[in-house]
Order: structure tokens, then C-alpha cells, then sequence
């Protein structure tokens, strides 16, 4: 009798995982999941009015892009629900749009999402390429049918469902009530505190303004970078632009709000070991980037920095910062000032002198001016005398230099800012990555306008290619005629030389003017070589 139980308990055990066998294959094919969720095989909808669903709950305006069969469900369906398709002339100018818009709206960094195709299109599309027209015969082209026609069905099983598509919480690092009041006691101790703001202090949820009116309340001389710049508007007390390096080693404390120690900060050797150094950034890795390497943090905050500079405000109410350390430093800047505007005054062996066009620029263009820096040397030197006068009014590619930005972040800009001016600040290389966007700019009415500094070179490179290497190949360009490109694409282009150099002044205002009235334009401004950043790094 024993015998025949453990024969009948074998069985049982034989027969229940055989069970469990079957339903966890029935779960991976999706056979469960198909009992509860129905088909909808006659169904006209597709996968695109999904996306475009959740892209209006997100409250997406913009959708940038360069048309393509695979996508054109997504398109169709956005349309359809008010969200405005953008279509570009390059691929890469439709990301980097989507870029300017987010950083200039409620949005921290880029997601990736990719979708199969087959979840793009209605059932009866998708079915049809799922038929095999000639199966295998027997056995075998009976599984391989079935396989492909359960696939089928569990792609658009439970398809149409009514899901909740509202956005989820955004996570963001805020620092510690301790962390902020030591930070508080090490301020309130400093003779020559130094500010280094970066891009992630523009981010949300702490408005523009309030960052501008905490900075300006602490009186703490400023440097600022990337989206940062214009933070404290055109003429501010406390924002100092030149002798970064000269200020950095004098301090006695340095807030590193949002700013990394990478290539721009020397990897950290510019700081004072001697200076007490308070880093907060929401990136832990960018936070201690190339620490107990060249640079040590006091303290160190995985935080955003908009809120971290608020609640030290805050809690320094009446402290104000030893009104002759910024005064000192503010004295420096209109020395060094002075004296780019002499340079900018000098005669380059031919065509324009760079800085005299680039404060030209500055001196004309409107209160509300966005710029869009894309480019390497001219660039570099527009970083040093274009001020921009507000938050969020200037857009560079960040740390790693991407060339090509141009063309796309402006097209973004002026669809965020339709009433602002948008300039775009070309280098003559970069211009040629998205010049042809001049067509974009006339097809959906976002009339910008571009100067291109154009020197017949990649003079980033040249400058240190050829004194270390010797050669300058591969460097040189020509000067070629990018006002009629924009003309040819729609725009209004002008060749600026130095027979030009009296009236510079009036075809600026002819270019506003224009663009005001709804063509993008040109300047192909010739410009010759100066001295004036040798041996500096472009940030």
C-alpha cells in the first residue's frame, strides 16, 4: 500500500508541474493576457493615435521632424489631435529644435523612445505582412503560421483600452535642511565668495526670477555659463565676465551651483586648495567629477541648484557680501573691457575685425534677443561681448561643442518666443550644417537672423594646429557666398565687407527690419584674424 501512495503522490507531482508548465508557456505566448484583453481586428485605429494621446496629455506643442513612412502614423495623429508638426530639412535639426524648446520650457533632458513599426500601423495593414505567402507545408508551416498570427494578436490585444496617459511625478534632488545651514554658517564666514553658475540653475521647479532675485539679494560676485548667462540681466553689479581665473584664485570660498569641474575648469586645478569649495549639482557623477584629483569639495550636495541658491537666501537674510570684493572685481572687467573695445578698433590686414562686428551686434540687438551660439573661434569671441539681457536668452550646444545647433535651436526659439528676436551666431564651418534651414525658417514662419563670421577657416582648430603641428591642413575653407544660399532657400542674404565697415550699423537695422517683417535674413559678414583669443578655451 505504501507503495501504490508514493506512486499516486509521484503522479500528482508529475501532473501539477505539467500544469504549471503549460500555463507559464500560455503566459509567454500571451494566451492569458489575450482572454482578458480583446482584438479589435476591424478597427481602423493605430499606434500613432496612442503617441499622440499621450504627447497632448504631456502637454507637447511641437513636434519636430524629418518625414519618413515609418513615422507618418505618429504625424498624421498628431496633427489631428492641434499638436503642430514641424518639418525640418535635416534630420539632426529636428532633435536639436526639440532641444531649445525644452530647455526654454517645465523640461531637465532628452528621452529616447523607439517604436517597432508594426505598432504604428491598424491591424488590417499590419496583418497582411504578417501573412506568409508560402508556408512550409506540414507540421512545421502550421506552427510558423500560428506563431506569426499570435504575435499578431498580442500586438493589438487590448489595443484601445482607456489608460491613464496624465504625466508621472518628476523626481528631483533637493538638499538637506543640514547641508543647506552649513553651507549657510561657511558663507556667512567669507570675505571673497565667488558663484559659478550653470545651466541646471535655469531648470524647474525654481523660476528664472527667483535664482536672479536670490543672487542678487546675496550680492556674491557671479560667473555664469551655458543657459545661466543673462541670468542677472545686461549691466548687473555682481556679474563679472572677464579674469575668471585671476578671481578664482583670490576667493576665499567658491559656490559651484550647477557648474562641473570639467576642461572649462581647467578639471579643477583653477580652484584654491586653500578656498572652501561648496559643490551642489543633481548629477552625483557630475557633482564630484575629477574630485581628490585636482580639487577637493567641503561639502557636496546632490541637489538642484535653483532651490539650493533660494533656500541660501533665505537663510543668510541680511548678510550682505564685503561691498569691495565685487567692486574690485567689477573694476577689473571694465579694465579688460576697455581694452577688448580698443582691439575691437584695430585694422585687420583684411576684410572686418571681428570684435568690432560682435559689438555692433550687441549694441543694436533688441532687449528680448535670444542668441544661438554655433560655432568655434567667432563664437568663442561673441561669448566674450554679446551680453545676453535676460533668463533663458542664450543657447549654446554645453560642454562638448556639438557644431550644427544652429539652425534648429533657433527654429525652436522663435516658435517658444515668437515676438523676440533670434539671432543666430554662426561661424562660417558650422553655418554650413544648417543653412539650408533658411527654407524651414520662410515654410513655417519663424524669421530669424544669422551672422555668419566668415574667415575661410576652421580657426578653432588652425590656431593650434598650426603652431604645434605646422600645417593647416584641412583647415581652410573658402569664403563662400552664404547670403546667396539663404536667398536660394527663401531668405534674405547680405555680403558684408569692409567697404561696408560706415554703414554696418544701418544694415543691422535693415536685417531687424526685415526680419520683423517676416524673412529670415543673412549677414555673410568677411572678417579678417586677430589675436584676441589665443591660447583660450571656448566655453
Amino acid at each position: 500500500m505504501e507503495c501504490f501512495g508514493a506512486i499516486g503522490t509521484l503522479l500528482g507531482c508529475s501532473a501539477g508541474a505539467a500544469v504549471c508548465g503549460l500555463l507559464f508557456a500560455a503566459f509567454k505566448l500571451g494566451l492569458l493576457y489575450q482572454l482578458f484583453h480583446k482584438t479589435e481586428t476591424k478597427s481602423p485605429r493605430h499606434g500613432g493615435e496612442s503617441v499622440a494621446e499621450v504627447l497632448r496629455a504631456h502637454g507637447v506643442k511641437y513636434v519636430f521632424t524629418l518625414v519618413g513612412g515609418h513615422i507618418s502614423p505618429v504625424l498624421v495623429a498628431c496633427e489631428k489631435v492641434g499638436i503642430r508638426i514641424v518639418d525640418t530639412r535635416h534630420e539632426a535639426t529636428a532633435v536639436f529644435a526639440a532641444d531649445a524648446v525644452a530647455r526654454l520650457s517645465g523640461t531637465p533632458g532628452p528621452v529616447f523612445i523607439e517604436f517597432p513599426i508594426d505598432t504604428l500601423y491598424p491591424y488590417h495593414l499590419v496583418s497582411k505582412e504578417f501573412t506568409v505567402k508560402n508556408p512550409p507545408k506540414g507540421l512545421m508551416g502550421k506552427i510558423i503560421t500560428w506563431y506569426l498570427n499570435n504575435h499578431l494578436m498580442n500586438l493589438f490585444a487590448g489595443a484601445w483600452e482607456t489608460r491613464d496617459v496624465s504625466p508621472l511625478p518628476v523626481d528631483i534632488p533637493q538638499a538637506t535642511d543640514d547641508q543647506v545651514q552649513r553651507c549657510i554658517e561657511l558663507v556667512s564666514r567669507a570675505k571673497k565668495p565667488v558663484i559659478l553658475l550653470g545651466s541646471q540653475a535655469t531648470l524647474p521647479p525654481t523660476p528664472a526670477d527667483d535664482v536672479r532675485k536670490a543672487l542678487e539679494d546675496l550680492g556674491i560676485p557671479c560667473f555664469l555659463g551655458g543657459m545661466s548667462r543673462g541670468m542677472l540681466g545686461k549691466n548687473s553689479p555682481i556679474h563679472i565676465r572677464q579674469n575668471r581665473r585671476d578671481a578664482l584664485k583670490e576667493a576665499d570660498l567658491v559656490l559651484l551651483a550647477g557648474t562641473v569641474c570639467d576642461f572649462r575648469l581647467s578639471y579643477g586645478r583653477v580652484l584654491n586648495r586653500r578656498s572652501k569649495i561648496i559643490a551642489v549639482n543633481r548629477d552625483k557623477t557630475q557633482l564630484l567629477k575629477n574630485s581628490d584629483l585636482f580639487w577637493k569639495p567641503t561639502i557636496a550636495v546632490q541637489g538642484d541648484a535653483g532651490s539650493f541658491l533660494v533656500r541660501l537666501s533665505k537663510g543668510l537674510k541680511g548678510y550682505s557680501c564685503p561691498k569691495e570684493w565685487p567692486q574690485s572685481l567689477k573694476a577689473g572687467d571694465v579694465t579688460k573691457e576697455n581694452a577688448n573695445r580698443a582691439k575691437a578698433n584695430e585694422k585687420t590686414e583684411h576684410h572686418l575685425n571681428p570684435l568690432k562686428v560682435l559689438h555692433q551686434v550687441d549694441e543694436l540687438m533688441a532687449e528680448d534677443s535670444i542668441i544661438v551660439a554655433d560655432g568655434g573661434d567667432f563664437v568663442g569671441s561673441a561669448a566674450y561681448i554679446l551680453r545676453p539681457r535676460g533668463p533663458l536668452q542664450w543657447l549654446d550646444p554645453g560642454a562638448f561643442g556639438t557644431l550644427g545647433v544652429g539652425g534648429g535651436f533657433a527654429l525652436g526659439a522663435k516658435l517658444c518666443r515668437p515676438e523676440s528676436e533670434v539671432w543666430i551666431v554662426y561661424g562660417d564651418g558650422s553655418s554650413g550644417y544648417s543653412v539650408a534651414e533658411f527654407d524651414t525658417f520662410g515654410r513655417h514662419k519663424t524669421p530669424v537672423i544669422a551672422v555668419v563670421g566668415n574667415d575661410a577657416c576652421w580657426s578653432q582648430i588652425s590656431r593650434e594646429q598650426v603652431p604645434m603641428l605646422g600645417s593647416n591642413v584641412a583647415c581652410g575653407l573658402a569664403f563662400t557666398d552664404y547670403h546667396i544660399v539663404a536667398d536660394g532657400f527663401g531668405g534674405k542674404g547680405y555680403l558684408v565687407g569692409r567697404e561696408d565697415e560706415d554703414r554696418l550699423n544701418d544694415i543691422i537695422r535693415q536685417a531687424q527690419k526685415e526680419t520683423q517683417e517676416g524673412k529670415a535674413t543673412l549677414l555673410n559678414v568677411l572678417i579678417g584674424k586677430t589675436n584676441f583669443r589665443e591660447g583660450s578655451i571656448s566655453v
